[in-house]
């Protein structure tokens, strides 16, 4: 008699894993000794099978497999088409997503690191727009781009008119989507979507591409999530015009404890505006803030400190790296002794690469030629705020009121 396959070390009665285990199953006859294990989990609340590579036989007897585990709380799959063919993964995906559909407690899908792009994004619409009790969504580096991202935003979205209809609460509470390529063409999707859900906690976003209109499109929709406590754009193109969009949502997340805007370009006078607002104590329960290269200089930097001091007592991770200025500057001081002011004087990572201020004119030619991009109906939105002298006039009283608050010690 064979002994039985060697599983992940993390395997028991509730998780069947084979996490890691860089197998290849190109046919039902090679994974069935797994199945026969995972079979024997009646119980099962959790699989994991991450790091291996499954072809579109295996995915089938996967996916019949799993159709009986009525508990199965957690699907792992991420990271299991390495080296198939791009022609593959669509039978292998719609298998694996529709056993997922009969299971009543399903809470949390991953399916990152599969590079099955946009075009194969279809067989998941099912399941994400039918689901009732969908709590995770897991989608990094699938390389979907823009008309894949607004087919997914449009499954979320399906999922939340279900719901309303049932006299249900959307179910969707935390969502990643980074490294997708998502772009302004998807935001408008994911705007609809995020506004319709009304129910999220957490929103991870990086390196997506989207620009200045795409940033103010999605945090205006997220400012009707009242619940959000983590929102991760790191590495999008917010300027002073998302900064601003972000700037104004902030006092409608009050328990936001994740705040990570680091490569995202909100410059000098955007990061004024980020700073001002939690200068104002619109994020009372801040722990972790994330601003790395992002061309903040000595007033923006100053209102931060301001905002730590008065606002900001749970803040224990912050990350300034690659703004303007020295660590030596006044205003870098003001931010340490604000930090030491609440006991987290360790919060602050590294200032070794912090950068000479650019020309103020320079970086202003930069954003005109960005806000000359912007939609006539935008533009008549944004004249009914202060723009020009008159908005910086009021952003600097707001720096002053502020600044003349603060005494640290």
């Amino acid at each position: 008699m064979s002994a039985a396959p060697e599983l992940h070390p993390d395997t028991s009665s509730t998780i069947f894993s084979l996490q890691g285990r860089v197998l290849k199953f190109d046919t039902l006859a090679s994974i069935e000794p797994y199945l026969k294990q995972l079979n024997e989990r009646e119980d099962l609340e959790e699989v994991r099978l991450g790091g291996n590579t499954l072809g579109i036989e295996a995915c089938a007897g996967v996916g019949e497999a799993l159709s009986t585990k009525k508990n199965l709380k957690v699907a792992d799959f991420s990271d299991i088409f390495t080296g198939r063919l791009i022609s593959e993964i669509p039978q292998s995906l719609k298998s694996l997503c529709s056993s997922l559909l009969a299971l009543p407690v399903l809470t949390s899908l991953d399916l990152s690191d599969n590079a099955f792009g946009g075009r194969s994004v279809d067989p998941m619409v099912e399941l994400l727009s039918s689901h009732p009790h969908l709590q995770v969504l897991k989608l990094t580096n699938n390389g979907m781009g823009p008309a894949g991202g607004a087919v997914v935003a449009g499954a979320l979205l399906a999922n939340a008119k279900k719901a309303r209809a049932e006299g249900r609460k959307p179910s969707l509470r935390r969502l990643t989507c980074g490294r997708n390529r998502l772009e302004n063409g998807s935001a408008p999707a994911w705007a609809e979507a995020f506004a319709e859900l009304g129910s999220l906690v957490e929103v991870r976003m990086p390196q997506n591409g989207i620009r200045m209109e795409g940033i103010e499109a999605i945090v205006k929709a997220l400012q009707l999530n009242p619940d959000l406590e983590v929102l991760d754009l790191q590495d999008n193109t917010a300027t002073s015009r998302g900064s601003r969009a972000i700037a104004a949502s902030l006092p409608s997340w009050p328990n936001l404890n994740t705040l990570n805007l680091s490569d995202c370009l909100l410059r000098p006078k955007g990061g004024l505006s980020v700073m001002t607002a939690l200068a104002k104590g619109s994020s009372p329960l801040l722990a972790s803030l994330k601003l790395q290269s992002n061309e903040l200089n000595g007033p923006a930097v100053s209102m931060l400190a301001t905002a730590i001091s008065l606002h900001l007592p749970n803040l224990v991770e912050l990350e300034l790296n690659g703004n303007y200025g020295e660590a030596e500057d006044e205003c870098y001081v003001a931010i340490g002794e604000a930090l030491e002011k609440h006991d987290h004087g360790d919060a602050l990572d590294e200032l070794d690469e912090l950068e000479e201020e650019e020309e103020e004119e320079e970086e202003e030619e930069e954003e005109d030629d960005e806000e000359a991009e912007v939609v006539e109906e935008d533009e008549a939105e944004e004249a009914k705020e202060p723009t020009g002298a008159a908005g910086d006039a009021a952003e600097s009283d707001d720096l002053s009121k502020l600044l003349n608050k603060v005494h640290i010690e």
